[in-house]
This record gives C-alpha cells, structure tokens and sequence, in this order.
C-alpha cells in the first residue's frame, strides 16, 4: 500500500524527514511516534497527497479518493448539522447508499441523537467524533489518522480501538499515546 525510499522533505531550510523507508502492505497497521515536530504530521500529509517529497521515492497504492485522512483540523463544516456534512462528503466521494452509510456511523460515534444540530454547537469531542465518521465515510483502502484520540472522552477512545481493530484495509496512525493501539500494529515507525 506505501512505499517509501530515502523519502525526504523539507520546509526551507529546514529538513523534516530524512531518509525514510517504508514499506506497508495492504492490512497493514503502521504505528508513528515521536514528539512534536518530529516528522509524524508531514509523513501523513505526504501519503495523503497533500504535501510533495522533496527527496526520495514514496508511492501510495490507493488512489487519492481511497485515502480517509484525519488531521488536526477536523476539515468539518460548522455551520452544517452532522447529517449535512456527512451528506456533502458522501457525494463527493461517490459513496454508494451514504444516507445509510451516514446513519449508520453517526449511531456507532455516538452522535445520532445530534445528527441533526449544527456542528457549531458540538464539543470538541463530538468534533473529533463527526471527524472519525468523515474519514471513514467511504470505507478507505489506507486510513491516515492524526492524533486522533485528542479530545474523545473514554468511551470515544475505545469506541475508536475497536473501529481500528475491526478495520481490513491499511491504516497509519500517529500519536502520542501508543499504547491505545500498539496491539494492533504490524509496523513502527519512531521519530526523534
């Protein structure tokens, strides 16, 4: 699903990742630690396509439609209700019976019950949780998932563990708290 050789990038001057090899089959669980400003971010932005290599080689066997990416920004529309959000993200990416698909997320997250609010009313938990849903929306061949137990209440974090453990494509996760998910990795990756 991502490989990657000698996969560099920098900012200026500045370089972030240096030297990187990868190599993550297609039900492969990639796990990225490090402390911040290490390289976790740009790696995910890098495999989501949204930032370019400045060195090396890197290619995702997913095209960019079969990628769910959940930064720090949680790329949600405020002024939309759940069931809005999820509808506009449905059609973008073409998926098949999203009203149930919608539904059928909100009700695992937690979130049927607000689905019709708008999300500007949410916490920032809910946010988290209306972002998990998004991501996951069209059923992703590779997963990328950014911190993404900041903010959820402990019900949300295991609700996550087992979305991640249940999932059959390819995810890489990057977080501070490794032990969520350690289990579930077939692959490491630490920064300094």
């Amino acid at each position: 699903m991502i490989h990657a050789h000698g996969l560099s990038r920098r900012f200026g001057r500045k370089r972030v990742l240096d030297g990187v090899d990868l190599d993550l089959p297609d039900t492969g669980f990639l796990l990225v630690t490090g402390p911040n400003g290490s390289g976790k971010t740009t790696l995910l932005r890098l495999c989501a396509g949204l930032l370019v290599p400045t060195g090396g080689s890197l290619e995702i066997a997913a095209d960019r439609g079969e990628i769910g990416f959940l930064g720090h920004d949680p790329l949600v529309y405020r002024g939309l209700t759940a069931l809005e959000n999820l509808e506009l993200y449905g059609r973008l990416y073409r998926v098949p019976e999203r009203r149930e698909r919608s539904g059928m997320l909100l009700e695992r997250f937690g979130l049927w019950e607000v689905r019709n609010d708008r999300v500007a009313s949410y916490s920032r938990g809910m946010m988290q949780r209306l972002s998990l849903c998004r991501a996951l929306l069209h059923e992703p061949r590779l997963l990328l998932l950014d911190e993404p137990f900041n903010a959820l209440d402990t019900a949300g974090a295991e609700l996550l563990q087992r979305e991640l453990a249940e999932r059959r494509g390819a995810t890489v996760v990057a977080t501070h708290d490794p032990d969520r998910v350690s289990r579930l990795a077939t692959a490491r990756l630490a920064f300094a």
